[in-house]
Formats: structure tokens, sequence, C-alpha cells
């Protein structure tokens, strides 16, 4: 009963711990979406470069992510989860501190860069955890918890920037939250299924598990694209929400910092009521799927908000939110699709490449703004990427109560094992 009892007790302070970091990574993560306006303009970039200069240093700090992504995943599975952790909150908040004393455009971007690699490895590191040290029947609840908790990040990040006035500030707050965050971790322990695989002779951390097989490279690329709608709704049309409130012919101006607060409680709302729905269903799938749908129709009712009011701007903000918020869903998807021996790669490296992801939305975006307006270019973005969401979920089997104590290339079909022919 002790034993019991302390292994409960470890599995909360566990959770507890990877949903605090959740919480200082997505404070960071959308700390320059919140002051990009003020900060560009302190460091002298005028209003007709906003956009394009802003959009630069955003695409360096998600360059980074695609970096670190791969880094802290092959670490992961290598050398553990825990020290991934460690390594990974100490580079992003040492950057986030630096981030406060920039003084041009190209410092800020390298800066962020440097963060994004930082900030890639906090999530996938401790979704892995939770997911590894969780019964499989109720690992959904523990991700649900991390992601609920942490998505309030962003609006610790938005009250921090109103209440100081200071985007310099607000960077010293989140290196700060960082640095402080080591010191919890230090009572972590490690995931039981890595420890036992860490020195048998398999390979860990090796991609071409993954390149090598076109079976892993689909299941991969397909979780990818299941995520990819959520980055478009925060990077393109919350972040860009001043312009796309000039488009819409707001009654005043939309303030970005604002949108992402309420985007972010509305995501955080909305990964508690998708995990709910996921342990009540038995079925990630089909949770994905209502809440793809209810994001078209969200989007859909803010790119049609003529005249939009700032109090209707918040409003839609919420519910855009909660209808992308199955990113703790998404992960665990991610996490369940794959052995031991390469899952901390696959779990760190699927969210950051869909974070990533935004560099070529971006790209597309801008091109269709050339050749219609910003309206119709986020339409015709909202189409694209809900079609290849919805197909991808199509072709990814169901995950929820799999058994996760496998390793690549040894796992046995759970289905003939039922069936008794193996």
């Amino acid at each position: 009963m002790t034993e019991t009892a302390s292994s409960q007790k470890n599995i909360i302070f566990l959770v507890l711990v990877a949903a605090l970091g959740y919480f200082v990574d997505i404070y960071d993560l959308v700390l320059f979406s919140i002051v990009r306006v003020q900060s560009l303009k302190d460091i002298g970039i005028s209003e007709q470069d906003m956009r394009v200069q802003g959009q630069y240093v955003l695409n360096m700090q998600m360059a980074g992510l695609l970096l670190g992504g791969i880094l802290w995943g092959i670490l992961g599975d290598k050398l553990g989860r825990i020290k991934v952790l460690f390594g990974s909150i100490l580079m992003y908040s040492l950057a986030n501190i630096a981030n406060g004393f920039v003084t041009d455009v190209d410092s800020y971007a390298y800066i962020r860069f440097i963060a994004g690699i930082g900030l890639a490895g906090e999530l996938g590191a401790g979704i892995t955890l939770v997911s590894e040290t969780m019964s499989k029947e109720n690992r959904g609840y523990g991700t649900m918890i991390v992601a609920g908790v942490g998505l309030f990040g962003a609006v610790l990040a938005n009250f921090i920037y109103e209440w100081t006035g200071s985007w310099q500030t607000s960077y010293f707050v989140g290196g700060g939250l960082g640095l402080v965050l080591l010191f919890l971790r230090i009572g972590t322990y490690e995931s039981g299924m890595f420890s036992e695989v860490a020195n048998k002779n398999i390979s860990k951390g090796n991609v071409m598990l993954i390149l090598g097989s076109r079976k892993n490279l689909m299941k991969y690329i397909y979780c990818i694209l299941i995520g990819a709608p959520l980055w478009f709704v925060v990077g393109i049309l919350v972040t860009l929400s001043p312009e796309f409130g000039k488009e819409l012919g707001t009654t005043e101006p939309l303030k970005a910092g604002t949108g992402i607060m309420y985007t972010y409680i509305g995501i955080a709302v909305g990964d508690i009521v998708a995990g709910l729905l996921a342990q009540i269903t038995k079925s990630r799938r089909l949770t994905m799927f209502i809440f793809h749908i209810l994001s078209v129709i969200s989007i859909l009712a803010y790119l049609g908000s003529k005249g939009i009011t700032p109090s209707q701007f918040t409003s839609l903000c919420l519910f855009m939110g909660f209808a992308v918020g199955y990113w703790a869903t998404f992960v665990t998807i991610a996490s369940e699709q794959f052995g031991t021996n390469i899952r901390a790669t696959v779990t760190t490296t699927v969210p950051n490449f869909v974070r990533g992801a935004l560099i070529p939305i971006t790209i597309l975006f801008n091109y269709f703004v050339g050749r219609y307006d910003l309206i119709t270019a986020a339409y015709i973005m909202m189409g694209l990427l809900a079609a290849l969401g919805l197909f991808a979920l199509s072709q990814l089997k169901e995950t929820f109560g799999k058994n996760l104590d496998y390793v690549e290339g040894e796992e046995i079909d759970e289905q003939n094992v039922l069936a008794g022919n193996v």
C-alpha cells in the first residue's frame, strides 16, 4: 500500500511539474506575438514594415523550433527525457532574458531562433514522460491536465505585458520563470519504459526508423497535418488581427495580445473538453474530427465578421481557441503511434514541426495575399489546411488504450494477439 501511495504521489508530482513546464513554455512561445507591435516600434521598425518584419522574427523562432524538435527529440531517446527537460529549459530561459536587451531586428530574430530551439524540448519530453508513466487507460487525463494548465501561460504573458507596459520586462519575467522551474525539475524521475531500454543494444532516437519505413513516415506526416490548422489560427488569424481588423472594418483597433490571451483561454478549455470527450468515447480520432469541424465553423465566423467590435473579437477568439483546443489530444496521438525507442523523437518533433509549419503557411498565405485580398487568402488557407487535416486523420489508426511498452520493429499487432494468431 505504501509503495502504491508513493507511486501515485510521484505521478501527481510529475504531471504537476510537466504542466508548469508547459505553462512557462507557452508564456515564452507566444510572447513575441503579444509584444510584436510595441517591441518592433521601439527598435525602429515603421508601421508599413511591421507585418513583414514581424513575420521574419516569428519565422526565425519557428525555424528554431524545427531544429530544436529534431535535436531534443533524438537526445530524449538516446539520453533520457529528464536531461532534455533540463537542457531545453536552461536554453530558452537565457535566450528570453537576452531578448529584453535587443536593439535591432536581426538580433531580435537570431535570439528568438535560439529561444525556439530551447522551447522545442519542453512539451515533447513532458508528454512522453506522462504517457509512459501513467496507465494506458488514464494517460489521457494526464496529458489533458498538462495542456489545460500549460496553455494558461499565454494569459499570464498578456497580463504581465499589460500590467508592466514593458516588453523588455515581459521577456525578463519569462526567463526568470524558466530558471525557477529548473529547481522544480530536480524532484522528477526518469520514465520506467525508457530505463528498461536504455542499456539494451537497440537503435534509439534513430530517425531512419521513421524515414526508412514508408508506413512510419506516412504516419508521421499524418500526425503533423492533423495539428497544422491550430497554428494557422494562432500564427496568422490572431497574430495579424490588427491587419484583419482593418480589412473587416473594425470599430476600434484590435489588439493581438488580447486576442492571443483569449484564444489560449479557449484552447485550454477546449483541451480539457477534448480530453474528457476522448476518455468518454474512448476515441481520440472521433474527438479530433469533431474539433476539426468546429474549427472550420469558428474561422468562417471570424472572417465573415464585418464591422467587428473588440468585444466580438474576444468572443470569436475564445470560440476559435476552443475549436482548435485539441493540442493535448493531437500530441498524445503522435506519442501513441510509435515505440519507446523513437517515441521522444516523434513526440518532440511532431508538435514543433506543426509550429514550424507556420513558415510554409505564411509563405503560401502571402502568395495568396499578393493575388487576392487578406480575407480571401485566409479563406483559401483555411480550406486547404482543413482538407489536409481531415484526410490525414482518416488515415491514422485509433490509439486509445494502446499498450506503449514496446520498441519500434518489435511491436506485436494487438488484434492478432486478441484473435490468438500469435
